[in-house]
């Protein structure tokens, strides 16, 4: 991908970015991490064109945000530092402001935004690939019984689980639909994710990130000192329809609506820990699943960005 370049009369190069915006939702992970800094710059110049000038509807400004996400993750997997990327969008915004809203330039590359949003905002269903695990986007909707928006497989021993958000109609709900084989009887979940205030940048083992292939899940998690956990409000038998493949049976776990947040602003490379609670005796048991944080930002943006 070829780095643009903007003079300081105009937003030069930016007329083909349109159709860019789509073509790096739909790349191949490998191709999209080329010049992923480039892309985050590019897509953060127009998140912040039309912050300043609303050139697009509410869904197709979550196209862009999604787009936004997705370079943002691809940049931090292939080596940029937080930090970077920070003054890397600034960087974008000061660019985005010294164009005027009614300059020729803003106006071509906004037509083909939107042009090329016309075919991304009938996609259905979308793929965001991880390093380990991925997030599954569909826009389904149904009225009659909930299904999964956005969700991750994730097996943990015996254990099978559905992790993301799922509902009826427009809502989305951040659900665990869990099956244990021994009939196991959880009386709690508890959703274990760093805490920002206490550690601002994530912790990824730097002694088994040096080893062959990717870093383990349960590598990617902070010390218990700098987490943050978030109990589910809510538990019940889970919907037939949102239970793993194959499953029967098994128990839904509701979180409340700002864990989902809270997911979504953690760095795409970590990972969170799902911790089902047991009586047992004078200590409780503890079965963990590990949620590979991800593209979860850009599904959730995908969702909001169907054409209506």
């Amino acid at each position: 991908m070829t780095r643009r370049r903007f003079g300081h009369d105009g937003i030069v190069g930016l007329t083909g970015l349109g159709l860019a915006v789509v073509g790096w939702l739909l790349a191949a992970p490998a191709a999209a991490h080329a010049d992923a800094a480039g892309a985050y710059y590019e897509r953060s110049v127009m998140v912040a064109a039309n912050q300043r000038c609303g050139l697009f509807t509410p869904e197709l400004a979550s196209a862009l945000a999604s787009s936004q996400a997705q370079a943002r993750g691809a940049a931090l997997r292939s080596g940029a530092s937080s930090g970077a990327l920070a003054q890397t969008e600034e960087r974008a915004r000061g660019r985005a402001g010294a164009v005027a809203c009614a300059s020729p330039d803003i106006a071509k590359a906004a037509a083909r935004v939107r042009a090329a949003f016309d075919g991304y905002s009938r996609l259905q269903r979308m793929n965001f690939p991880g390093d380990t695990l991925d997030w599954m986007a569909s826009r389904g909707v149904s009225r009659i019984a909930p299904v999964w928006k956005l969700s991750q497989t994730v097996n943990f021993g015996t254990d099978r689980l559905v992790f993301g958000l799922a509902g009826k109609d427009d809502a989305r709900l951040l659900l665990a639909v869990v099956n244990f084989p021994d009939n196991a009887r959880p009386y709690a979940a508890r959703l274990i994710m760093r805490d920002p205030a206490l550690a601002p940048e994530p912790y990824l083992n730097a002694i088994q990130a040096h080893a062959k292939g990717p870093l383990p899940l349960d590598a990617r998690t902070p010390p218990r000192s700098a987490t943050q956990g978030v109990l589910a409000e809510a538990r019940g038998a889970a919907d037939p329809g949102l239970l793993p493949s194959g499953v029967r049976a098994g128990y839904a776990f509701r979180f409340p609506a700002s864990a989902a947040q809270t997911l979504a602003e953690l760095d795409p490379r970590e990972a969170v820990a799902l911790e089902f609670l047991f009586a047992s005796g004078a200590r409780d048991e503890v079965r963990t699943a590990y949620i590979e944080v991800g593209d979860f930002a850009a599904g959730r943006a995908f969702l909001v960005a169907a054409q209506r």
